[in-house]
């Protein structure tokens, strides 16, 4: 078991709480793994990244991004699931330590106040012909490290969208038949 081997949801906390465990595991010697997103709809991807990132330290907390932000990055469309469920859904995980909910678009803000040893990311942003990612020099900043970890191909929650629109007949969610 983790770091926290509490009930589901005490692993679901405010940043207050988050940043007191914080302390705690700084004075342990504790790694703390950070990695964020949407969580929209869980699929394999996503477990197989959460176990790898758990893997690179002794605790994973997982940011995830607000109802808000989802709608602003994704579209008035999204997010399937609130916040409250996907977080439930995460802090089930036994890899997951700890899930905080944040309102940003982007996990800058974030990364600084927790400062993780190891922040994780898509290999997509990998350099050198990764995609761009504001919170690099943040987590630069202080000392910490950035791990990218493999995706699993042809898996994320647009393609699992577009499969299940497919199967009820009603075409991909950006061009829906009426």
């Amino acid at each position: 078991m983790g770091a926290q081997t509490a009930n589901i949801n005490t692993k679901v906390m405010t940043w207050e709480e988050l940043l007191r465990l914080r302390e705690r595991w700084r004075q342990q010697g504790k790694t703390v793994v950070w990695t964020n997103g949407c969580f929209d709809l869980l699929h394999v991807g996503h477990a197989r990244n959460l176990q790898a990132g758990r893997r690179l330290g002794d605790v994973l907390v997982v940011g995830l991004n607000s109802d808000d932000s989802v709608r602003r990055l994704k579209g008035a469309g999204r997010p399937i699931i609130p916040a409250g469920e996907r977080a439930e859904l995460l802090a089930a995980l036994e890899c997951v330590d700890a899930v905080v909910v944040f309102d940003e678009l982007t996990p800058e803000v974030s990364l600084a106040r927790l400062q993780p040893e190891v922040h994780c990311k898509g290999e997509d942003y990998a350099p050198p012909h990764g995609k761009p990612f504001p919170e690099g020099p943040v987590v630069e900043s202080y000392g910490g490290r950035i791990a990218f970890l493999p995706l699993v191909p042809s898996i994320s929650t647009t393609a699992l969208m577009e499969r299940i629109h497919a199967a009820a007949g009603k075409g991909s969610p950006e061009n829906p038949r009426s």
